[in-house]
């Protein structure tokens, strides 16, 4: 009863974090679903975003502003990987580490130090873990959720429009959209873009929600972004067909990934050993796929050849 009540104490703050984490699993699933690239800069403009949210707050600058911001840096870095990808020729996996390397000085150059804390008893930050339990705009179940569900709606729109729709062409197929006239580089670029913007402006909502930013707080992000994609899409897939959905259930299963790790950490498990466990749950989920169709192959060399024999 006691492990019961610890978890419903911890439900608000878990689900608080799953939607945090849910616009960077969104900004993940552009360029590793839409675009079929797997841009590795995310751990590094999702520490960005803190950073430069962080910095901004504590010298006096509007909350909303110092968020925009936050995404304009995160489009800054995008830009950065896309050129290394289009002009050099470095191939995607290669530039985001590249660029993820270098945002880590960069990064330590714009906070000063390793991590700085946001002091919450002289800002008014947007959000906050001491403000979960209010009914109030403050409260990140509110603030977060509505600024998800206009993410949402604003890239539904934007993917519905002439150049959204060729950047969906692009990742579905390269040879066919150059064909067709489409500015395939200018679309990756793009694409990548805005998807460290949203990755760099979710960074900046978990700086003001933990308290503090730190250089280091994106590592591992790529890890948790493709389990809330991978959860989400295994759940939600069969039932969720519109774009926008789709997208809504990318957020859900950050929301129950947190939870699950919520649970086995109150449960007493390891909490050094989270990160392998976040490894471990995106590898089932991937792989499960691939099992189930060779699963299936077998079963139907195994159909065809009874009937064969017979």
């Amino acid at each position: 009863m006691n492990i019961i009540t610890q978890l419903l104490n911890a439900l608000p703050g878990s689900i608080s974090q799953g939607l945090i984490w849910g616009i960077m699993a969104i900004g993940v699933y552009l360029t590793y679903r839409i675009l079929d690239i797997a841009d590795l800069t995310v751990d590094g403009s999702f520490a960005t975003g803190g950073v430069v949210a962080v910095v901004l707050i504590l010298n006096g600058c509007n909350l909303w502003l110092a968020m925009l911001l936050a995404f304009v840096s995160g489009i800054l870095v995008g830009v950065i990987t896309g050129l290394l990808n289009i002009l050099l020729g470095i191939p995607h996996i290669l530039a985001g580490i590249l660029t993820q390397l270098a945002l880590y000085s960069i990064n330590l150059k714009i906070l000063g130090k390793a991590n700085q804390s946001v002091n919450v008893n002289k800002t008014e930050l947007l959000i906050s873990l001491r403000w979960v339990r209010d009914f109030a705009f403050h409260n990140p179940l509110i603030t977060v959720g509505i600024v998800l569900a206009l993410l949402i709606g604003i890239l539904y729109w934007f993917f519905g429009t002439e150049m959204g729709c060729a950047i969906r062409a692009t990742g579905a197929n390269l040879n066919m959209s150059r064909a067709q006239g489409i500015n395939t580089n200018f679309n990756k670029v793009l694409g990548i873009m805005l998807s460290n913007g949203l990755v760099a402006f979710s960074g900046a909502f978990l700086a003001q929600f933990q308290g503090f930013a730190d250089v280091k707080m994106g590592q591992g992000a790529i890890v948790i972004a493709l389990a809330a994609v991978i959860i989400g899409e295994a759940l939600f897939g069969k039932i969720f067909k519109n774009f926008a959905l789709r997208l809504l259930s990318v957020a859900f299963g950050s929301i129950i990934y947190y939870i699950v790790i919520q649970t086995v950490v109150t449960l007493g498990f390891d909490a050094n050993l989270l990160k392998l466990l976040s490894a471990a749950i995106v590898a089932i989920f991937l792989g499960i796929p691939h099992l189930k169709k060779q699963y299936d192959q077998n079963h139907i060399r195994k159909y065809k050849g009874g009937r064969s024999d017979a």
